[in-house]
């Protein structure tokens, strides 16, 4: 192991990386709270200013994706879709096999220049969640906002409600046999009512719906720790285009929802026949394209970095040398504590820690 990557180990730097997150993250979200005294003075003023602000908290979990663990994202597509990308308004269904698939999500909307504006269909224990939950709230993440947006963006969203799980694709595969559905071998049974209201309160807003099926190379199973800890990582992201209304005609995605419900069970028999290729071949049938690293999630941190670890190191040092035993406890308390939520926020990305949607006490749920 070289020295860069020794560095990039050490739980000291990893101290270091979610100190400034934390840290900026609460400033922004207190910087968000006053803004919204433009909310009826200037509704889309209020928007601009909080994409930019969400920007400063979302664009630092890229830039550890990107430039810490260097990570490399291929785009599977077509030339001609690949153009309209960050130019419209759009449904993103991605499939939720790997802990860092939010992440990869989050990627690509940076490398196409909509990252500030994403939105996300999200579990609602993460909707309390300080720093990034609220950061949502700012956002508007509620459908009917988004129909006077001024800001082009991504809805995105995980159709089978949670992430996959031997144990929860058991249960899926049941209810799909006693529903009479087809079974789907990579993925659970889609969560159909989620994504009809979502395409109902959006049809005239967005543009298309990408279908995306995220996978890494070499049968790799990538952790937030992981990147954190500095690993590279190979993501291939398959794009299938549908359009609402525009390159294909509406009826492709009904409006009545027992329709839509059959279209998305289709869609998910298709994403499932893709998989099958990928694991056979280790690609996809499409062009491989990867789209140009931006510099400003680096930058961004950067800046951040500068701003808030200068007057931490000034603190630390002042406080050794005022040799108090109470303020060095004191000190490794804030520590610890800070240790444990680091490893907390990291939890909640962790399969095994992931939510009991679709397990057995849902099992009836199963829409």
């Amino acid at each position: 192991m070289d020295i860069v990557g020794f560095l990039k180990s050490q739980f000291i730097c990893h101290l270091l990386i979610c100190y400034i997150f934390i840290v900026s993250g609460l400033i922004i979200n207190f910087i968000q709270l006053f803004t919204l005294i433009l909310w009826p003075i200037n509704k889309q003023l209020f928007r601009r200013i909080n994409c930019r602000l969400a920007y400063c908290i979302s664009s630092q979990m890229v830039m550890l994706l990107e430039w810490w663990s260097g990570t490399d994202c291929t785009l599977y597509t077509d030339p001609e879709s690949y153009n309209k990308y960050g130019k419209e308004n759009a449904i993103v269904i991605l499939n939720h096999n790997f802990e860092i698939d939010f992440l990869c999500g989050w990627n690509f909307c940076e490398r196409f220049g909509v990252l500030g504006s994403s939105k996300v269909l999200a579990k609602k224990e993460l909707s309390y969640m300080p720093i990034i939950g609220w950061m949502w709230y700012f956002l508007e993440i509620k459908l009917l906002s988004l129909r006077d947006y001024p800001e082009n963006f991504w809805f995105l969203i995980h159709c089978e409600g949670t992430r996959f799980t031997e144990q929860k694709h058991q249960i899926s595969m049941q209810v799909a046999e006693a529903k009479g559905l087809p079974k789907l071998k990579y993925h659970l049974l889609p969560r159909t009512k989620g994504f009809a209201v979502t395409v109902q309160c959006l049809r005239n807003v967005v543009s298309a719906v990408y279908d995306s099926t995220l996978n890494f190379r070499n049968n790799e199973n990538p952790t937030l720790l992981g990147v954190l800890n500095g690993k590279k990582y190979q993501a291939d992201l398959y794009f299938l285009l549908f359009t609402i209304g525009r390159r294909i005609p509406l009826e492709e995605v009904p409006e009545d929802e027992r329709e839509c419900s059959n279209w998305l069970h289709k869609l998910y028999q298709e994403k499932d026949a893709f998989q099958e290729e990928y694991y056979r071949t280790g690609t996809y049938p499409a062009v491989p394209i990867v789209p140009p690293r931006r510099p400003w999630t680096l930058l961004n941190w950067l800046f951040w970095a500068l701003l808030l670890l200068y007057p931490l190191f000034k603190l630390l040092i002042n406080m050794i040398n005022s040799g108090s035993s109470l303020t060095l406890a004191s000190f490794a308390f804030v520590i610890v504590m800070a240790s444990v939520g680091v490893r907390w926020m990291i939890g909640v990305t962790e399969i095994n820690k992931g939510s009991t949607y679709g397990n057995n006490d849902n099992k009836q749920k199963q829409k």
